[in-house]
């Protein structure tokens, strides 16, 4: 036999090898599909006919299904998506739920993780818990005493408020409320849960103003000192600030803060693009509703270095935002406070810290001079707006 022949020998040797292991792996995968269809199946029984002891064991069976799919693979595989699918068209969702609402604590906890494992990462099935009436034993399970069980709640209503369609029911149940509690009282885990759930109802034009009352400013401006202020937490939290930013109630509360505008200014200067656009956003709230009032106490927290590099630095609306609260900063009888040497200082430290000492010059003039401009223009706006309204007799005569 010739060389080419043994090497022909060698390569269908191998591929008969591969082609068996291959089938041997299909009919292990087949097989071990049709017993997890069989165990969901049996699962699903149990919560529907079982005793209490059979329904809580099932739940408990559920997530670990549930976390082993997951764990085999990548969260996102097809394996953990089917399980989920399946388990939730066997008709295990609407007996989880009832479990909720039992008398026994361990049901309502085997359940309640039962359901968070089903909802997360599939779509579909958030829309069922929610359908089949999983929000209002939720809500309840959020005034507990039980830190546990409440911030298990929590993270149910995080993980099912962020599928749309559940988004109004969810507002409608007063949870938002509740949710403000945990962020005074709960867990680093819960208040961060909560902060995102709210995050997620408040997305919702018609729920953003509805969800949150002044009550939320208090802890929502601690937990933004306390955290990181670029972070995606700090986002969130600037945010839900910048909706509260808009009532009087809200506006009140976050300058009676200790330290609440300030909070504010040092995101402007610390925080990721997101975070710096929502933070000029609620001192701006502050200063249109009253310039009067919170001019003074926005300028004395040293605000004016970090509106000026945002005026560079921040993103298409976080800059048009700082050039307007800047020109409403200085627009007073008492603009002379800030000297003009004192303004060229600063803006040609943050030019320089934006395009190095050599190019500093060039664009801390053209910063100046954008400034000049803008207060013309707004100057210009307001003898238009003032010649407009004068009525014949209020002109004077020749």
């Amino acid at each position: 036999m010739g060389q080419e022949e043994e090497d022909t020998v060698v390569v269908e040797e191998v591929k008969e090898q591969e082609q068996e292991q291959e089938e041997e792996e299909i009919g292990t995968s087949s097989s071990w599909n049709q017993r997890k269809q069989t165990q969901i199946v049996q699962l699903s029984e149990k919560l529907i006919h079982g005793d209490l002891e059979s329904q809580i064991q099932a739940a408990r069976d559920i997530r670990k299904l549930v976390r082993k799919s997951s764990s085999s693979s990548s969260p996102s595989s097809s394996s953990s998506v089917k399980t989920r699918s399946k388990l939730a068209a066997a008709g295990v969702i609407q007996p989880l739920v009832f479990m909720l609402v039992s008398p026994n604590m361990d049901a309502r906890e085997a359940s309640l993780l039962a359901l968070l494992n089903l909802a997360v990462r599939n779509e579909r099935n958030k829309v069922k818990i929610v359908t089949a009436g999983a929000i209002p034993p939720l809500v309840e399970l959020l005034k507990f005493q039980n830190s546990s069980i409440r911030e298990l709640a929590t993270a149910a209503i995080l993980t099912l408020s962020a599928a749309a369609p559940n988004k109004h029911t969810i507002v409608a149940s007063g949870a938002a409320p509740l949710l403000v509690q945990v962020l005074s009282s709960g867990s680093v885990q819960g208040k961060v849960d909560a902060v995102t759930a709210l995050h997620n109802l408040s997305t919702c034009p018609e729920n953003s103003t509805a969800i949150l009352d002044a009550k939320a400013v208090l802890p929502l401006i601690n937990l933004l000192k306390e955290c990181k202020k670029y972070s995606k937490f700090a986002e969130k939290t600037t945010a839900l600030l910048e909706i509260l930013s808009n009532s009087e109630e809200g506006r009140i509360a976050i300058s009676n803060s200790d330290g609440g505008i300030l909070t504010l200014v040092e995101t402007v200067e610390d925080g990721s693009l997101v975070s710096t656009e929502h933070a000029v956003g609620a001192l701006l709230s502050l200063c249109q509703s009253c310039r009067d009032k919170y001019r003074k106490l926005i300028l004395n927290e040293g605000a004016i270095p970090g509106l000026l590099r945002l005026t560079v630095e921040g993103t298409a609306e976080a800059r048009e935002r700082a050039h307007t609260l800047l020109d409403l900063l200085r627009d007073s009888p008492q603009e002379k406070g800030l000297a003009s040497s004192v303004l060229e200082r600063i803006v040609y430290d943050i030019a320089a810290r934006v395009d190095g000492a050599d190019k500093a010059a060039e664009t801390a003039k053209r910063l100046l001079q954008d400034m000049v401009q803008r207060s013309m223009e707004h100057s210009l706006s307001c003898i238009q707006q003032r010649a407009a309204s004068c009525t014949p007799s209020d002109i004077p005569s020749s």
